[in-house]
């Protein structure tokens, strides 16, 4: 809890930035543009990304890769952005937006973000316990088994963190986190009891990271952006564990948004409750499901997708995505969804490249348009998100990242 108050302290500064700070590129038409990245910013060791974004001009893989993600956010140039697989760090945040976005790559727009909003993740915290049943607690940070035994999967504290940037002010008293939620209290929840023992069922926390409520103040108006990183549903066995933790993950925002199934919801403040009615909202993030294809447990996303209060008529698209589907074939020849939609290019082998990331807005807000930042190989920008190339091996096999930037241009309600 020490390093949360720390975190929401330093938000609230950074709420408090001049009046006459960079204005927001949406500025006086109404419309803002909402967008979620996974970026793969993390990096193998605590402190790392701290000290590569502390000196931009090394020329390695590593200040590489933050180079081309920073064009591909100043290309997209998103108003409010979420940042998924960044490392726990306010410092290092910090220095992502001023030595980075904030200076121009390759001749793109410099953007500033005045606000952000930062706070711990449940990646790499020792939960105490053997999570994977092999036998063994492991209580060394830095191996694969430490990271299957912590709450959420990672090497060290932090490791796949997010961020919240935004050109709007954040509300940051009244922003609300959900690390510390268990799973155990979401009624009717998709645990396999039959896997976890009974201490370990009481100790589990639902977020695999964290479920962020970060107001964002447009003029007047507020918008609730509802921000996570659920689980992916791999990398487990038969009881589908992580499956099942990603369906529960996004069900709490189908939860958290709809008035009157919140009631068991708790923030890590001790408030109850979801939105009030009538609340306006973004839901974005990686959230690690596609709707047709994949190995999702219960077709997971459908519980956004398919939400009363929830905006999924229009879907984003590039024509990058439906080319590389052609073009690398395997698992993509046998999908079932129009890979115009794909957002992350995945092995393929298995599942193949997805649909995984979303800017899902409340109803009445309108999308006036939205996209997928995923050029086509002819297009000179290609060259940001590229194939896989074993040369870029020491971060992730991608000149950024095997996801793409997701973004909306949202008319408000």
């Amino acid at each position: 809890m020490r390093f949360l108050l720390i975190a929401v302290a330093c938000a609230a500064l950074i709420g408090a930035s001049p009046a006459n700070a960079a204005p927001a590129q949406s500025a006086g038409t109404n419309e803002v543009r909402f967008a979620t990245y996974n970026l793969s910013l993390n990096r193998p060791t605590q402190g790392l990304l701290r000290e590569h974004l502390a000196n931009p001009d090394v020329d390695d893989v590593y200040r590489r890769q933050a180079r081309n993600v920073a064009e591909v956010i100043q290309r997209a140039h998103p108003d409010v952005v979420l940042i998924n697989e960044f490392d726990y760090d306010p410092e290092a945040a910090r220095l992502f937006a001023e030595n980075f976005l904030a200076v121009s790559q390759n001749g793109a727009p410099a953007q500033r973000y005045p606000y952000r909003f930062v706070a711990p993740s449940n990646t790499g915290i020792a939960s105490g316990f053997d999570l994977n049943n092999n036998g063994v607690v492991d209580t060394t940070p830095g191996d694969q088994a430490y990271g299957d035994d912590s709450f959420g999967f990672g090497l060290f504290p932090g490791q796949y963190g997010m961020v919240v940037y935004s050109k709007y002010p954040i509300d940051a008293r009244a922003v609300r986190t959900f690390q510390l939620f268990k799973w155990k209290d979401m009624p009717g929840n998709t645990m396999p009891t039959d896997f976890y023992s009974a201490e370990e069922q009481a100790a589990l926390r639902l977020s695999s990271k964290s479920h962020w409520d970060v107001p964002i103040r447009v003029g007047r108006k507020s918008v609730h952006f509802l921000v996570s990183h659920p689980t992916p549903p791999t990398f487990d066995g038969p009881e589908d564990r992580n499956g099942r933790r990603n369906h529960d993950e996004i069900r709490f925002w189908a939860d958290y948004v709809k008035p009157g199934k919140a009631s068991y919801v708790y923030d890590d403040k001790g408030k109850k409750g979801g939105l009030k009615p009538g609340q306006n909202f973004v839901i974005a993030g990686d959230q690690n499901a596609d709707p047709n294809d994949g190995d999702s447990f219960q077709k997971a996303i459908l519980q956004l997708t398919g939400h009363p209060l929830v905006n999924a008529r229009t879907a984003p698209a590039s024509p990058g995505a439906a080319e590389a589907s052609t073009l690398q074939g395997g698992a993509n020849a046998n999908h079932t969804g129009d890979p115009r939609y794909d957002t992350a290019d995945f092995s393929d082998t298995a599942p193949g490249n997805l649909r995984a990331d979303y800017v899902l807005p409340r109803v009445g807000n309108r999308i006036v348009r939205s996209g997928v930042f995923w050029p086509v190989r002819s297009d000179p920008l290609f060259r940001l998100t590229g194939v896989f190339d074993p040369a870029w091996s020491a971060v992730n096999g991608f000149p950024t990242s095997d996801h793409r930037l997701v973004w909306a241009d949202l008319r408000l309600a």
